[in-house]
């Protein structure tokens, strides 16, 4: 099922953008224009994700914000604003904010902040068991035939990242924005770093971790 979001925007030129940006992912985009509209499909619950803008008419989003944390909602929170100093980051994440960017900014960076907040959320927080394979994204463990692999903190990502889309290839390019937050860092570390999640796993003829030439990779749990 395709992540929700919502969009609280009362730019609605930049609004549109977004919500086109967005759909073009393969995300359920909603959009709002004020404080309090935002703040009432929030708190809904339909959403896993809220893109919110800081100057709003009738209610900022510092107080949107505020006033879901009151309300016990723990839906993710990227604040979108022309404020960049530090101050008004520190109010956004005191607030409740789970991320703040600052206008205007890239595409790519937007993207990549939003898949973050994605796969920290309560939403993807679940123990996948995979057969062999167990991964706990709360406590970060690993076990492979009940005993536990110590990974580091990217290996680990790529692994559960391969795990959430067992028997399904992931492109290089997918990988380093999912776990790098950006796809400038060069393929060769990537490849890198599988080789070492590899050994760690005990695979190294590449059975469970399975290279696509040309592709990417794909998590193959028997």
């Amino acid at each position: 099922m395709a992540a929700r979001i919502l969009v609280v925007e009362d730019d609605r030129h930049l609004a549109s953008l977004l919500q086109r940006v967005l759909e073009g992912e393969g995300f359920s985009v909603s959009v709002v224009h004020d404080g309090a509209a935002g703040l009432s499909m929030a708190a809904s619950g339909a959403y896993d994700l809220v893109v919110l803008d800081v100057m709003l008419p009738g209610m900022d989003g510092f107080c949107v914000c505020e006033r879901l944390r009151e309300a016990g909602s723990t839906v993710s929170i990227l604040m979108l604003t022309v404020k960049n100093g530090i101050k008004d980051k520190v109010e956004g994440l005191e607030r409740g904010a789970d991320d703040y960017l600052t206008k205007p900014f890239e595409v790519e960076e937007l993207l990549a902040r939003i898949r973050a907040l994605l796969r920290r959320s309560r939403n993807y927080k679940s123990v996948i068991n995979l057969g062999r394979l167990t991964v706990d994204p709360i406590k970060r463990r690993v076990y492979l035939d009940g005993k536990r692999v110590d990974l580091s903190p990217k290996e680990f990502d790529i692994l559960e990242l391969l795990a959430r889309n067992r028997g399904r290839v992931l492109g290089e390019r997918v990988i380093l924005e999912e776990v790098w937050g950006e796809t400038r860092v060069k393929s060769s570390i990537l490849k890198v770093y599988m080789h070492h999640l590899r050994q760690k796993l005990g695979d190294t003829k590449g059975t469970l971790i399975q290279t696509v030439r040309g592709v990417g990779y794909m998590l193959n749990v028997p």
